[in-house]
């Protein structure tokens, strides 16, 4: 692959103008596509399960009771002033606004709460429901704008009218407000990252190619394939932090490439072939991941999935193609100034030197090669005579502050090192303290998750001043919080000898069961030999209870259809949630063993070693555990959530946990490799395995830092969404890339390798031979750029 990349490297760099043509073509061809075929009017928020319960009712319901299949809407009145909704005035009033309300596009039905006795105790609040007989994805654009128009005319004083109902729920929401602070923060980390403003514009431009191919062309496809909001913003988050980090990557390693006098072209492809081979390795497992996801068998969630690794397939590929272009439009204009900032943190990096040692501390060299250490810890010194070392081993620094050594070989940091290694240098000092304290903390951070609860998100946690929010606490106050979520239940009671009186005694008997508020009057399908039955529950639709008594009635059925001859299948909108949780809490665990074992199986290939993979996964699981336990804490148990304009607690999305594993994973593996290539390459070139865990804290540190900032910032953004769902995943994602980048790769993963020493990167003998040799770090494509001996003596001032 590194060979590959290489020749693709060169090829893109040489053939720029073309490149770079060919991408804007693909861009141009996406917004065609989606402007003649598909999008944003064609998303579709329904969640369905094919083959679930709940489905195979609804799906009959559609010939059975067509009326009740679609979604539908809540007009809830409410009395001011003292006045009730009976008063001859404010029930002329509702009925006016009924009628009016009969008359908006697609509505079916309109039921008056003088007739359903939908009417609170105290007379105050009157709830009128409005049916659809399509879902709410088939609704039109202005559909529930022009319902609310319709009744706004009972608004007057002493009259308070709110719309709401699962017809608003799951509303497509804005985000390109959180694209353009994303792109800002980025543009900031990059440009303090490179100290240069045109090397930091580079992986944005690149990354907005990518994004807009991938969004484009998913939105193209609406016309013929159910995508939702949900899916297009997370395409949008995850293309655009990776295709930003893996920019970052291939532009750090060029870089360093051009302070040290390579050619452009040259350095280009050297970049594309090494760090892009991790790129490369690092987008396949989120693609892998991402579509993993289709294996649950739910359509909302396959779509998630496919978007998502569809848009970062594409950052992938702009990263190894348009990258190379557009650093040959640039030349040598991204080589640092002579003297500047970056030019001195380049050649700190450079000259701090590959100090190579033996485990005994037999030889020192400094990183011009002069200055040599005896077997006997004697004092020899160079020509340049900046480094000694004693008979004891005991350090003296010169005044470049060079990296010396000592004689057990510890590669002791002089004045060069940069904040990444001076970090890496505090954590392996007491590695087992270290572990200790990281796993200490990560598990108290865990620990809510324990009492995990999932459900879809509802009205109730939708925006406070938002209409269907004020409507849904309404009629949770005054009617009960059950009537926000009603159950129906499908009676089939063909092979009754009294369809009529199975179906009452159906009701009769789920009306009996605990945590039943009211159960109404079947409706009766002749022809079909059906019955519907509306029950509303004493709980609200994401209380366990809820999902206690849906759990109840299918219990019951077998009693149900002895005693009635008749069979019953629930259904609506809190029965498909329930199925959903029931489907994705099923599929966790075997999907989580999948991604671990992939994790397990890529790194044993990457890094021939055992104690990397393992280490790896350990950490995985630790970074996982504790962003659930934070999602938790904020979400559910209300810690902090003001800050991020959280105003209720709920449940934690259904969707979120599979959702965070599969993209963590792969962004997990992503640090990773770049950080822990370098320690490998470190390793195999001196022997060294403490110095080789600082060595790629000098080499790479600084770049996962950035890139983990990007990334975190990218999803941070995205906690402006109005939509519950996008703000859980959102904080999790940014959450999760905090703890993983900072606490496990950073602090976890050093102190592992400090403890392991020369076991971290020990493979019995038979497994190496039999494992393919993958060469990652491109080995194979020769050299990197030599550092000069005055590159290497050039005293540093870098951080």
């Amino acid at each position: 692959m590194p060979a590959f990349l290489h020749r693709l490297g060169r090829l893109a760099f040489r053939r720029r103008r073309r490149m770079l043509a060919l991408w804007l073509a693909l861009v141009v061809a996406a917004v065609v596509c989606m402007t003649a075929f598909g999008g944003t009017g064609k998303l579709d928020n329904t969640f369905s399960i094919p083959g679930s319960e709940s489905q195979r009712a609804l799906d009959r319901m559609k010939t059975d009771f067509p009326t009740f299949s679609g979604t539908s809407a809540q007009i809830v009145f409410t009395a001011t002033d003292g006045q009730k909704v009976s008063d001859p005035a404010d029930s002329a009033r509702i009925r006016a606004a009924l009628g009016a309300a009969a008359s908006a596009p697609q509505v079916a039905k309109v039921v008056s709460p003088f007739d359903a006795h939908t009417i609170s105790a105290d007379g105050t609040t009157a709830v009128a429901q409005v049916r659809y007989e399509v879902p709410q994805s088939a609704l039109e654009p202005n559909a529930l704008d022009e319902l609310k128009s319709a009744v706004a005319g009972a608004n007057q004083q002493g009259m308070r009218v709110d719309v709401g109902g699962s017809a608003f729920g799951n509303a497509p929401s804005e985000s390109h407000r959180s694209d353009i602070i994303g792109v800002g923060v980025a543009l900031v980390i990059l440009t303090l990252t490179f100290g240069s403003l045109l090397t930091a514009g580079i992986p944005v431009v690149t990354a907005l190619f990518g994004v807009a191919t991938a969004i484009f062309g998913a939105l193209s496809l609406t016309g013929t394939v159910s995508i939702s909001s949900t899916a297009q913003s997370l395409a949008l988050m995850i293309g655009l932090a990776v295709g930003i980090d893996y920019a970052l990557f291939i532009v750090s390693r060029h870089r360093f490439h051009l302070a040290h006098g390579m050619e452009p072209e040259d350095s280009a492809a050297l970049a594309v072939g090494t760090a892009g081979s991790a790129v490369v390795f690092a987008g396949l497992t989120v693609v892998i991941a991402m579509t993993g996801l289709t294996v649950v068998g739910i359509p909302y969630l396959t779509a998630m999935g496919l978007a998502a690794a569809g848009a970062v397939l594409i950052a992938v590929l702009v990263a190894t193609t348009l990258l190379p272009a557009i650093l040959g439009f640039a030349g040598t204009r991204l080589t640092p100034g002579p003297g500047s900032r970056a030019m001195r943190r380049e050649q700190a990096v450079g000259g701090a030197g590959e100090d190579a040692v033996g485990a005994t501390g037999d030889s020192l060299a400094s990183a011009t090669g002069e200055n040599v250490l005896s077997g006997t810890g004697d004092n020899v010194a160079g020509g340049t005579g900046e480094s000694v070392a004693s008979r004891t081993g005991e350090i003296v620094a010169g005044g470049t502050g060079e990296h010396v050594v000592s004689r057990t070989g510890e590669h002791v940091a002089g004045a060069g090192a940069n904040a990444a290694e001076r970090w890496f240098r505090l954590v392996t000092r007491r590695p087992l303290l270290t572990l200790v304290a990281v796993v200490a903390s990560l598990g108290a951070l865990a620990w809510p998750a324990h009492d995990m609860r999932l459900a879809l998100p509802d009205n109730g946690t939708a925006p406070k001043s938002s209409s269907q929010r004020i409507a849904f606490d309404r009629v949770g106050e005054k009617l009960g919080p059950g009537f926000n979520g009603p159950l129906l239940v499908l009676a089939d009671t063909s092979h009754s000898s009294d369809p009529t009186t199975a179906a009452q005694r159906v009701a009769a008997t789920i009306g009996a069961l605990p945590d039943v508020a009211t159960v109404g009057k079947p409706v009766a399908n002749p022809a079909t030999h059906t019955a519907l039955i509306q029950v509303i529950p004493d709980s609200a639709p994401s209380d366990p209870a809820t999902k206690t008594l849906v759990n109840s009635i299918r219990d019951d059925r077998a009693a149900i259809l002895r005693d009635t001859g008749a069979t019953v299948q629930v259904t609506g909108s809190t029965a498909v949630s329930v199925d959903v949780a029931a489907k994705l809490n099923s599929a966790l665990l075997p999907f989580a063993a999948v991604v671990i074992g992939l994790s397990l199986l890529l790194l044993l290939l990457v890094f021939r070693s055992l104690v990397v993979p393992l280490k790896a996964a350990a950490g995985f699981l630790l970074s996982i555990a504790a962003t659930l336990g934070a999602v938790v804490g904020v979400f559910q148990l209300g810690h902090l959530g003001s800050l991020i304009g959280v105003d209720t607690t709920g449940p934690v999305s259904s969707f979120l946990p599979i959702i965070l594993l599969a993209v963590l994973f792969g962004l997990a593996m992503d640090y990773e490799v770049f950080l822990v290539s370098r320690m490998r390459e470190s390793y195999l070139r001196t022997g060294n395995p403490l110095g080789a865990v600082h060595s790629g804290a000098r080499h790479s540190g600084r770049v996962v830092t950035a890139a983990a900032l990007i990334m975190t910032s990218v999803f941070a953004a995205f906690l402006t969404s109005d939509s519950t769902m996008l703000k859980q995943i959102a904080f999790a994602l940014a959450a999760g890339v905090l703890l993983d980048a900072f606490v496990i790769r950073m602090t976890f993963v050093p102190a592992v390798l400090a403890l392991t020493r020369h076991a971290a990167w020990w493979l019995p003998k038979w497994l190496e031979r039999r494992l393919p040799d993958l060469d990652i770090e491109g080995d194979r494509l020769g050299p990197a750029p030599a550092v000069p001996e005055s590159v290497a003596l050039t005293p540093s001032t870098a951080d």
